[in-house]
């Protein structure tokens, strides 16, 4: 398997494994969204909290630009950037799209 599809296949098993776990309260589900023609991968929340408010958003947003990792949103509690490195992903395939250039540029993850 080539490295491109080997990424998006880990990025599918992540996210899916990522609907399996609870929420903490509410009821909530999970959606993902895996545009493969434009390597977009998103996980999608929505229902309604224990104050039955409405509950729509993005928890995490990947994308796949130049063979990397480029993790747009992340509001999981582990991190997404820990579970791709727990499969073997270098930290030097991973930019935390989120943080801002001077911040990625003092971590251990890629710049761009």
């Amino acid at each position: 398997m080539d490295t491109l599809n080997h990424y998006r296949h880990l990025i599918q098993k992540i996210l899916t494994e990522q609907t399996k776990i609870p929420y903490a309260h509410g009821e909530i589900q999970f959606e993902t969204v895996f545009d493969l023609k434009s390597d977009r991968y998103l996980l999608l929340i929505l229902g309604r909290d224990h104050e039955q408010r409405r509950v729509h958003g993005c928890l995490v947003h990947i994308d796949l630009i130049k063979d990397k990792f480029w993790i747009q949103r992340d509001g999981t509690e582990k991190g997404i950037a820990n579970e791709l490195i727990s499969v073997g992903v270098p930290k030097s395939q991973i930019v935390l799209g989120f943080r801002s250039l001077e911040m990625r540029r003092v971590s251990e993850f890629a710049v761009t």
